[in-house]
């Protein structure tokens, strides 16, 4: 429904990014009215995981918004490159997405289209929530699509009842954000089908897979919290996300811990199922890895207990001290039919154990005490257990190495997101691996979070300014371009992020490159006072360059006309005014007493236009009497002097 443009606010001199409506939708009254609620629901939500809406308006008819700008890449993009992930990254990752659900459904409101397109995450590893475009706020009366019966949203993150009747409320964002989460753990989403309605159908009748059949690793308590955020009845779901980030930080302090499983976790998260669902189909049972055979019943012989074995030609008794519940044959501890020999008839194969002589016995026990020491000492006693020491200090890590009597060594040095400064890594032999006494472990240190602060390229040409931030292991991402009023045209005026900001290695630095000033736009000041019109002029970086000239239209000190008198110019440019000087005036000439042919040819060779008029008492000699505009006043050149003559 609408383009978004990278632009600045020229008051406040920052990046924005403008949301503008496709042209022709502004003509549909419910397009209209779904951007501008946009606008109105994201500007209630002051969050910092919530992309910020500046202002809203509408120009010669196109509706625009204007919203945070966030440079960086989207969640679309870390799945593609990085997905599976640990479950420990993905949480993190769906984390802030939930806080901002949470504060969007604390105020009432839900999105309605969550996915990773949707989630901004800045080079600085800021995560926003983005696009509340079909968004609406939750009503007790119904909660249903307004939108004239067409389902809206991403399919591949529909919960069921937006499908089935397109009911929306806060499960439904519980449910796109479970998916997300499904998508970051496996790299793929839940449901998938050659057309969007065979996803949809997938939704509404498929329960979404345990995240564990695709990545064997995945402890039993993150399947149950996605199982549980996924749930088809949303009945069985966290009732908002509110309820879900609490779940979340229930898994990630048992990831932390490094608890692989917890089965009181397990049942807390995963959703209810009914009894039919949970007993097993009629004639199974749960499968211990057992066989036993139908005459046999364990405590059982054959036909019972056995009263005597001694008494019992066809049973022989055994040590069961490390036997399991039944042996490999399926049958009872203590109880053991030995084959018979090839040829032999079965009840002549069994006999009573005979006792051996006591000599026999005494050699027996000496090899196995002299063995048993001889492994003993070479296999346990000359080695102890290296300690465990990963996040302890290095004076920590030594001091507790060498009382376990065992020698304390530093290897590399490693950055760590995880690990502080000075702390260590990793160690070799691993805690909890055998080494001999006296022996050495060698632990790796941490040098903490890998992290370069983007250079100074103010001024820098382009070029420079690459190179300088590739210097600081930073990726140079784009030039962009910005009219700067002292900044040369081609020169840097800033980098973004600012310099001074720490980044990760690779992280991406944008260069503000200066376009020269700005354009000016050109007033027209024709007819306007001329000393107000260069004020203005000059004021704005323009040069003025003024002429005069007489003018019977426009009075004195106006300005008769400009050049250019419209458009835009860059400072330093020349703007030319012609300044009124008004009418030029002359003398009307002294013809008075001379002849009326005499006279018009002066008042001609002056400028002015003669008109004769007779005298009343007019007696034919030809003589000019009077004069009108008065000989020897001035008047406008061109103007009409009347000549009375008689």
């Amino acid at each position: 429904m609408a383009s978004v443009y990278e632009a600045t606010d020229t008051r406040l001199d920052r990046p924005v990014a403008v949301k503008v409506m496709h042209p022709g939708m502004g003509d549909d009254g419910d397009f209209a009215a779904r951007f501008v609620r946009e606008a109105r629901h994201a500007a209630r939500l002051s969050h910092p995981h919530v992309v910020g809406v500046y202002d809203q308006g509408e120009e010669d008819g196109v509706v625009y918004l204007a919203m945070e700008y966030v440079p960086g890449h989207t969640l679309r993009d870390v799945i593609r490159h990085e997905a599976p992930m640990p479950p420990a990254k993905a949480l993190a990752l769906i984390e802030p997405v939930l806080s901002a659900l949470r504060a969007a459904h604390g105020s009432g409101l839900i999105h309605r289209d969550i996915k990773p397109e949707n989630v901004l995450i800045a080079d600085d590893g800021r995560v926003k929530v983005a696009d509340f475009g079909l968004a609406k706020a939750v009503s007790a009366d119904t909660q249903h699509t307004a939108t004239g019966g067409v389902l809206i949203g991403t399919v591949s993150y529909l919960a069921p009842e937006l499908v089935v009747d397109g009911r929306a409320d806060a499960r439904a964002d519980v449910y796109a954000a479970g998916v997300v989460l499904f998508e970051l753990l496996t790299g793929r989403k839940p449901h998938e089908g050659e057309s969007p309605i065979q996803v949809a159908y997938k939704h509404v009748h498929e329960d979404t897979p345990a995240p564990s059949s695709l990545v064997p690793d995945v402890p039993g308590y993150v399947d149950a919290l996605v199982a549980r955020a996924t749930a088809r009845d949303r009945g069985h779901r966290p009732a908002d996300a509110a309820v879900l980030l609490h779940q979340v930080h229930r898994v990630r302090h048992a990831l932390a811990e490094g608890v692989r499983e917890d089965a009181e976790l397990v049942a807390d998260l995963a959703p209810p199922v009914s009894l039919a669902a949970a007993l097993p189909p009629a004639g199974t049972g749960p499968d211990l890895g057992l066989s036993l055979s139908p005459s046999l019943d364990p405590g059982r012989g054959p036909a019972g207990p056995p009263e005597d074995t001694a008494s019992d030609p066809l049973v022989e008794p055994e040590d069961t001290s490390a036997i399991h519940p039944f042996d490999a044959a399926g049958d009872p501890p203590g109880w053991r039919v030995p084959p018979p020999p090839v040829g032999e008839p079965a009840a002549a194969a069994y006999r009573p154990r005979r006792r051996r002589g006591p000599v026999l016995l005494l050699v027996a026990l000496l090899v196995a005490a002299l063995t048993g020491g001889g492994a003993w000492w070479f296999g346990v006693a000359r080695y102890t257990t290296a300690p465990g020491v990963i996040e302890l200090t290095s004076a920590q890590a030594q001091a507790k190495v060498e009382s376990a009597g065992l020698e304390f060594a530093v290897g590399d040095e490693v950055y760590s997101e995880s690990v502080p400064a000075g702390s260590v890594i990793s160690t070799d032999p691993d805690a909890g691996d055998r080494v001999l006494d006296g022996g050495t472990v060698t632990a790796t240190l941490s040098l903490g979070l890998e992290r370069y602060d983007v250079p100074r390229v103010r001024s820098l040409d382009e070029d420079a300014a690459q190179a300088a931030i590739q210097d600081a292991n930073l990726d140079f991402g784009r030039s962009i371009g910005r009219f700067h009023p002292t900044i040369p045209e081609g020169r840097a005026i800033k980098s973004d992020p600012k310099a001074g900001k720490a980044l990760k290695r690779g992280g991406t630095v944008n260069v503000i490159l200066s376009k020269g000033p700005p354009p000016i736009k050109v007033v027209d000041w024709t007819g306007k006072d001329a000393d107000r019109a260069e004020e203005s002029l000059s004021g704005k970086g323009l040069r003025v360059d003024t002429s005069e000239a007489y003018d019977d239209d426009v009075p004195a000190g106006r300005v008769v006309s400009q050049t250019p008198s419209s458009g835009q110019l860059f400072k330093g440019r020349t703007v030319s005014l012609v300044v009124s000087l008004g009418p030029q005036l002359v003398e009307v000439p002294r013809v008075v007493g001379s002849g009326t042919e005499s006279a018009e040819r002066e008042i001609r060779g002056a400028g002015l236009v003669p008109q004769v008029e007779k005298h009343p008492d007019y007696i034919g000699l030809g003589w000019v009497v009077r004069v009108s505009p008065g000989q020897g006043s001035e008047v406008p050149k061109g103007s009409t002097v009347t000549l009375t003559v008689i």
